[in-house]
């Protein structure tokens, strides 16, 4: 039997210049369509090969003191892309609060049963396997920009530009409004204001 709780979505992206929109508009569609509404937002700009997450561990704080009925996610590997036994125990994580995982993407797998967990264990191993080949594909890159003689990373902001996007967060503007007024990216953005401890 489910707790009386709140309906929660979470979500996650790999870097600040990803967004998070495309997952909760998703979640908030099938949320909708089953009578649902998501009350609370947990979200992490981090890699999903750890569950160590500043959100994610705020979410199993609410899960454990059964303070959740719902969690929604746009694809289990959200949660994790560490491997079949990180997937697993973060699904059980969930059920043993007494709350149900909801995903849009991979409904099957968290329908319980034999048939269910296979499928789940499956999921798990496919985001372990595409984690894997993006870092393959990453040490390929620093490899090739080696051998070039290029270094592997964003190129260092110039320091006024960096002044610049101090003087204008100081100023309350987000990030997409520096970013557009000094025509550099979101994400460099983010970077410079992470770096400045703004």
């Amino acid at each position: 039997m489910q707790p009386d709780g709140a309906v929660v979505g979470y979500i996650r992206v790999s870097s600040a210049g990803q967004d998070y929109a495309y997952q909760r508009t998703a979640i908030e569609a099938a949320a909708r369509a089953r009578g649902e509404r998501v009350h609370e937002w947990f979200g992490d700009v981090a890699s999903g090969s750890t569950l160590e997450r500043p959100e994610l561990g705020r979410l199993r704080a609410a899960l454990d003191v059964r303070r959740v009925r719902t969690v929604w996610v746009w694809r289990l590997d959200r949660l994790t892309r560490s491997g079949i036994a990180d997937t697993l125990a973060s699904v059980e994580h969930v059920r043993r609060s007494g709350a149900e995982l909801v995903s849009v993407a991979d409904r099957v797998a968290l329908d319980g049963g034999p048939t269910g967990e296979l499928v789940l264990a499956v999921l798990a191993w496919c985001a372990q396997m595409e984690l894997a080949k993006i870092h393959e594909n990453q040490d390929a890159a620093r490899a090739r920009m080696r051998q070039q003689g290029r270094t592997w990373g964003r190129p260092a902001l110039p320091s006024p530009l960096k002044d610049a996007v101090a003087a204008a967060k100081s100023q309350g503007m987000s990030c997409r409004e520096i970013a557009r007024q000094l025509k550099v990216s979101k994400s460099w953005v983010a970077g410079v204001l992470k770096e400045l401890g703004l």
